[in-house]
């Protein structure tokens, strides 16, 4: 058994638990949608298309806001050498944030949409209605003082401690996205305004502040399964998030080609959007440069794959798919067809899922009192990782074929165009080989839960300097730092 270095990390096991147990009731709700295409009245009228639509992009927004917490409330007191500031804050908000969010979800289930506006106060200032942030008033109340605490207090342990490019580059993030949220209270009754500040918060979340919290993720699990002197990892850092603000920031521009904004947005756009999947492909790079030059083998083989699946991932969804309808003669054709979704899932998938998800795979075994799992559970983890990987592939490929063919039927044609409807009876073949997808997914999923419950001896540093053959590539001077 070991034990934590700071024992106040220990609350982030909480936030980990939750998010793994929301995260598959995203999957849950994400299986019923796709059959919910196929046999319209499924679970009708209990759970029609447009609430559970709402509850699974919902819980994948909580369960990932879950995910970053707790890694931030494991990472920071690593990174600043310091206890917590305030543990008892940190449950205290767990549970505020975790029943708040049940207490949603319950009422997107239970009572219909205009009736839980009517019920929540929207008349007192209107903030629902809107794709993703269809939250009640006083759930993005919630949100707000819930981001405030939490940043507080990662804050303050950060500012009495030592400060590491990590953790300042992930505090830029995390106040970026509670700064950005606070968007969502802004409705305007101008059509052009109100998407426009719906972008901010959606956009700049996902292709902006967040991509500064998963480099951060990603750079703190690379520094201690590999190794490599923080200073090299430091540099990539710094270069990869550069890149990203600057794309990101002005890629906006791509949501701005068709909704009434001036047309220089079609050129600033196209060009920065374009530009996007540099810092990815630069991130797939680091990744794979620090796993290369890494001075020893990490007992947690696990955790590593999953670092390196972030990278590639993260390059083919939001890098690859993002571009190859990134521009606007091509986005006019494929705005809001099943490209859009494809690229989606793939990004979301591959940016945030797998760098949530690689922290836990890091981070959980130190939570149970050990340096990593059993070989048989990390072999069992490694499984999960190609189930869900290789199954989000084929739904990828499914809805990108149904998107293509998509805009072959209904959106090209200028005389005889199909009907929404006559498009979507087309796609059903695309549609259950998406449903296939989402159950190996699923299976996936459940492999990776059962990992946790898999016993065996720990693999130690020991075992695992054998199995590499020592330290890999140190000169004798040379120091490992941060392992």
């Amino acid at each position: 058994m070991i034990t934590l270095k700071y024992k106040t990390q220990a609350v982030a096991k909480y936030y980990f638990i939750a998010a793994l147990l929301l995260f598959t009731g995203q999957i849950l709700f994400g299986l019923g949608l796709g059959l919910q295409y196929l046999v319209g009245d499924f679970l009708f009228p209990y759970i029609p298309f447009n609430q559970a639509r709402m509850v699974h992009t919902n819980l994948l927004i909580v369960w990932l806001l879950f995910g970053f917490m707790g890694a931030a409330y494991y990472m920071v007191p690593e990174e600043s050498e310091t206890e917590l500031h305030s543990p008892k804050l940190a449950l205290a908000l767990f549970w505020i944030f975790l029943v708040a969010g049940a207490l949603t979800i319950v009422g997107y289930l239970a009572v219909p949409y205009a009736k839980l506006a009517e019920l929540t106060g929207n008349d007192l200032l209107q903030t629902m209605g809107r794709e993703f942030l269809e939250q009640p008033l006083p759930t993005k109340v919630g949100i707000v003082i819930v981001a405030l605490g939490f940043l507080y207090n990662i804050s303050m342990t950060v500012l009495k401690g030592r400060k590491t490019a990590i953790s300042l580059v992930l505090l830029m993030g995390l106040w970026g996205l509670a700064l950005m949220f606070l968007f969502s209270f802004v409705n305007p009754h101008n059509l052009v305004r109100d998407k426009m500040y719906w972008w901010f918060v959606v956009h700049l979340w996902v292709e902006g502040v967040w991509e500064l919290i998963l480099g951060s993720l990603l750079a703190f699990v690379l520094i201690k399964t590999t190794g490599v002197d923080r200073e090299v990892i430091d540099k990539w850092l710094y270069v990869i998030i550069a890149f990203a603000l600057m794309t990101g920031i002005l890629g906006t521009g791509h949501h701005f080609y068709f909704i009434g904004l001036p047309g220089y947005w079609t050129w600033i756009g196209s060009i920065f959007s374009a530009l996007e999947p540099i810092p990815f492909f630069m991130m797939t790079v680091f990744a794979f440069n620090m796993v290369q030059r890494r001075r020893r083998e990490h007992p947690n083989q696990a955790a590593v794959l999953w670092a390196v699946g972030t990278s590639v991932m993260g390059f083919l969804g939001a890098g690859l798919w993002g571009f190859i309808h990134t521009l606007s003669p091509v986005n006019y054709y494929t705005h809001g067809t099943q490209v859009t979704a494809a690229h989606g899932h793939l990004a979301f998938y591959g940016a945030y899922v797998l760098v949530v998800i690689t922290l836990i795979s890091y981070a959980m075994p130190l939570l149970r009192g050990r340096i990593a799992n059993s070989q048989r559970a990390q072999s069992t983890e490694m499984w999960s990782f190609w189930i869900m990987t290789v199954s989000m592939g084929v739904m990828v490929l499914a809805l990108t074929g149904a998107g293509i063919l998509q805009v072959w039927l209904q959106r090209m044609p200028t005389e005889g165009a199909m009907s929404f409807m006559a498009t979507q009876d087309q796609l059903r073949f695309f549609y259950w080989v998406r449903l296939a997808g989402g159950v190996g997914f699923l299976l996936g999923l459940v492999t990776y839960l059962a990992s946790f419950f898999i016993g065996g001896e720990p693999v130690t540093q020991a075992d695992a300097d054998a199995r590499g053959g020592g330290l890999l590539r140190a000169q004798p001077a040379q120091r490992v730092r941060d392992l």
